[in-house]
């Protein structure tokens, strides 16, 4: 385990839950970590694999996406599309060598600011434990 090692997380988070949950973890002062990049999505569903790919490419050593539950979604399958994509995507970075471990897809309530605070740590920790991404040779997402 490497202890100076700190990764970079790109997280995309749907508007209406697992963005409000980070907004609610903020204002309610849960520290979750410094390292976790946050790009708003409108939807789980919007976010394309050629978002993912290019995270990784330029030097993340994870990437979250976090949406509504599944049946609460405000583009009704927004998710459930999300759901199929990852899915996918698992397979693909696995043939780049990423782990399964460096890509997540979860999802958070709304109200529930201290399960992406949990989330966040949690993520934190396995990729501390990892180390660097073997994609990552330029760490340019600052």
């Amino acid at each position: 385990m490497n202890d100076t090692f700190e990764p970079t997380i790109v997280a995309f988070l749907c508007n209406w839950c697992t963005f409000t949950a980070a907004d609610l973890a903020g204002t309610s002062r849960l520290s979750y970590p410094q390292n976790v990049k946050i790009v708003r999505m409108m939807c789980s569903g919007m976010v394309d694999p050629v978002y993912v790919l290019k995270a990784f490419l330029e030097g993340a050593d994870g990437v979250y996406v976090g949406g509504c539950w599944p049946g609460d979604c405000h583009y009704i399958n927004g998710n459930l599309k999300a759901r199929r994509r990852a899915a996918l995507l698992t397979e693909i970075l696995k043939q780049f060598g990423i782990e399964e471990d460096r890509f997540w897809l979860r999802w958070v309530a709304a109200s529930d600011g201290i399960m992406f605070q949990e989330h966040s740590k949690e993520m934190t920790e396995k990729l501390r434990a990892l180390g660097p991404s073997p994609l990552s040779v330029d760490r340019t997402i600052a």
